[in-house]
């Protein structure tokens, strides 16, 4: 007691407080600079975590398969079943604020279908693949970050064209009436759809229907028909 009453007491106790003062000052002032190095390394990642995927321009492929028939079909006795064909292309997501946006695409699309009927008074039966350049121009309906829904026209290139039948009778001037036919090359038809987004993996389905006839000038003799079709593919976006 008397060492802390006396001057020289009263002197170490002053020099051990502020050393102590200093050293909490030193490591307070470590700790802020500790800190604002930490906020400036992670705010990237951060304010990244914080942006809505949604609202990047996405750019992609996607690949599987059509499963096509037609509807608003016209012929004598005419009856078509479905067929399976390749789908894939490209595809870029642009965004018009978080919830909506814009998604063109590019795809090789095969069509066709199986059909039987009767031409010139003789039964046939008909097999056609046909493979066009489907440009669908869709809106998209983004009401989550997993789900997106889209709907829009579609334009569609006919590239080519593959038929196999099989007549009665008269079976040359079958051969000649469907190969004398005139048929549409540019179409315009309608899709909807939706995509499931898991990571950078995209799940899509399509349903599609032409709103103009295979026939060019509207005096074919051969089947006149709209392609109709459900589409499923596997993507990855970027």
């Amino acid at each position: 007691m008397q060492l802390y009453n006396s001057p020289i007491g009263n002197t170490t106790h002053l020099c051990f407080v502020k050393i102590i003062s200093q050293l909490k000052q030193k490591i307070m002032k470590k700790s802020f600079i500790i800190l604002g190095l930490m906020y400036l390394s992670l705010s990237p990642i951060l304010k990244a975590q914080d942006t809505d995927p949604r609202d990047k321009l996405t750019v992609g492929f996607r690949a599987g398969i059509n499963y096509s028939n037609v509807w608003d079909a016209q012929g004598q006795d005419f009856k078509a079943d479905a067929r399976v064909g390749f789908a894939g292309g490209v595809f870029v997501g642009i965004p018009i604020g978080t919830y909506l946006g814009f998604q063109p695409e590019v795809l090789l699309s095969q069509k066709g279908f199986q059909g039987s009927g009767t031409l010139l008074g003789e039964p046939y039966s008909f097999s056609q693949t046909t493979t066009y350049l489907d440009v669908p121009l869709q809106l998209q309906l983004k009401p989550s970050e997993f789900l997106t829904i889209v709907l829009g026209p579609e334009y569609s290139y006919l590239i080519n064209e593959e038929n196999t039948y099989t007549y009665g009778i008269n079976s040359t001037s079958q051969e000649q009436a469907f190969n004398n036919d005139n048929i549409r090359k540019n179409i315009f038809g309608l899709v909807v759809g939706a995509d499931v987004i898991i990571s950078h993996f995209v799940i899509s389905g399509r349903a599609g229907w032409d709103l103009q006839t295979n026939n060019g000038d509207g005096t074919s003799s051969t089947p006149r028909y709209k392609n109709q079709w459900l589409q499923l593919t596997v993507g990855f976006k970027i």
